[in-house]
């Protein structure tokens, strides 16, 4: 039935096949098809209809990535390396390092002095698993983590290292995770974009982002993530204008589809429908939004859970919750990121900073997705663009040092949504300088978290001036290991 109502959609214009394929295969799935391809020939449109499925069955049905933007240190974290402060001061051993391509921060420097971490570590959980003093209250959700201690990236400065984790390449215009998710299955809420994207700073050496990051790249616009501010309006631009009403508004919005209708059957092009759609989710969102991000009717104990800067717009314990509110009103992808994370100098001050600004709130979110049944489905994601180096950045003292990038071995953690709770995947050597087991890379990560969303990363592709792009480029194996 779905391969008839194509062949007959197909020769009909743009309004009439839509309305026609919406009866017969529902609205979900027509959240999922492809404009570009399905006016490009009937192959691509049948390919595009079976993209509106996912490939097998999901372990998650959305993410929340709550990116620590800067690269927090996995030696004051999660990587426990008692024998960095036993030898503090000594000289990083050249077996060790074996050339590695260093900054132009530290390239120079005549001397690679080792310093171990200015907080202690305790094992928490029937895991066992180590974490920091800094971390408090993700220590008492360990055993709904899974701590991976053997991240790695050829990135070794911020804007390619960020840029590869959002969107398989160290270059811009590709589209990012967030988008490749919502091209592949779509969104599960008409009345919401199916990415979203929540910016906080800390006070640490921030690093900044960019739109790049939640871009489209060569997908239809539509698949763009979304902005949320910390303004009295949420997502620019949303509000009507002074003076029009909403009946005005419907009325100039189906006067802008018919004279889009009418370029779109002169040029053919896709993304005068793409705007169009753009249009229509923007009038839907006016309703949805304003009752979403209103924090007010949250019951006491969920402002306790989170902290008082919960109700703070802007701060990242306000889009944690946020981000659970988007999330549990069916928005596919959620993407955080918090800035203040790059210590090249007075590490352990910005470090404290820095944890109290997350760890109340990202625990929080595990907990609040765990007491209301949603974590199983829900996939969090917590972790920079790459670690800090073992030795010393600058002058050095027990109490106060620096930490160069080091994108050879860093630590993230994942939870819910299909991945094993209570491990620790991985290891580094005595120095946390290499990886000596289960060597994660950037593509491994990704296939894995397209895997658990029920996507083949090999199979979900996009024809872009003759080429067949995938998020994980030619690269990225499934981490089953790690699969519940």
């Amino acid at each position: 039935m779905e391969k008839e109502i194509l062949e007959q959609g197909l020769n009909h214009n743009r309004r009439k096949f839509l309305s026609r394929i919406s009866l017969g295969i529902g609205s979900v799935a027509l959240g999922s098809l492809l404009i570009p391809d399905l006016f490009s020939g009937k192959k691509e449109a049948e390919d595009s209809l079976m993209r509106a499925l996912p490939h097998f069955a999901p372990k998650a049905k959305r993410v929340i990535y709550l990116f620590q933007n800067g690269a927090p240190s996995q030696l004051e974290t999660f990587d426990y390396k008692p024998m960095l402060r036993s030898n503090f001061g000594q000289e990083l051993p050249e077996s060790i390092r074996n050339g590695q391509r260093l900054t132009g921060m530290t390239a120079g420097q005549s001397s690679f002095p080792l310093v171990g971490s200015y907080f202690d570590f305790n094992q928490y959980g029937q895991s066992r698993a180590w974490i920091s003093s800094l971390f408090p209250h993700i220590s008492s959700v360990v055993d709904d983590l899974c701590i991976i201690k053997s991240m790695h990236t050829e990135a070794i400065n911020h804007d390619p290292a960020l840029t590869f984790f959002q969107t398989g390449a160290q270059v811009g215009n590709r589209p990012s995770m967030g988008s490749w998710l919502s091209y592949g299955l779509g969104s599960e809420n008409e009345n919401l974009p199916a990415f979203c994207v929540l910016l906080s700073r800390g006070k640490g050496n921030g690093q900044g982002v960019y739109s790049k990051l939640w871009s489209n790249g060569f997908l239809d616009a539509r698949h763009q993530g979304v902005q949320f501010s910390n303004s009295e309006d949420p997502v620019l631009y949303l509000s009507d204008p002074n003076g029009m009403s909403r009946d005005q508004r419907r009325k100039m919005l189906d006067q802008i589809a018919a004279m889009n209708d009418l370029s779109y059957n002169e040029f053919n092009d896709p993304q005068i429908t793409a705007k169009v759609q753009q249009y229509e989710m923007a009038y839907r969102m006016q309703t949805a939004v304003p009752e979403i991000t209103d924090v007010t009717k949250e019951p006491d104990s969920i402002v306790k859970l989170y902290g008082p800067d919960c109700l703070v717009p802007g701060t990242y314990a306000a889009n944690c919750l946020l981000a659970r509110k988007l999330s549990e009103n069916g928005v596919r992808f959620v993407q955080l990121y918090h800035q203040g994370w790059d210590a090249h100098d007075n590490l352990p001050n910005q470090m404290i900073g820095q944890a109290k600004d997350v760890d109340q709130a990202s625990a929080a979110l595990i907990t609040d997705l765990k007491q209301r049944g949603l974590l199983d489905e829900t996939l969090v994601i917590w972790g920079g663009e790459f670690g800090r180096t073992n030795y010393c950045q600058g002058k050095i003292a027990p109490e106060n040092y620096g930490r160069d990038h080091h994108p050879r071995a860093f630590s993230i953690f994942m939870a819910g949504g299909g991945v094993k709770s209570g491990i620790v995947y991985g290891e580094t050597d005595d120095f946390g300088y290499n990886i000596t087991e289960n060597p994660v890379h950037v593509h491994d990560f990704q296939a894995t978290v397209m895997h658990l969303m029920g996507i083949d990363h090999e199979k979900l592709t996009y024809k872009h001036l003759g080429r067949r792009y995938r998020l994980t480029d030619v690269h990225g194996h499934v981490v089953k290991d790690i699969i519940a």
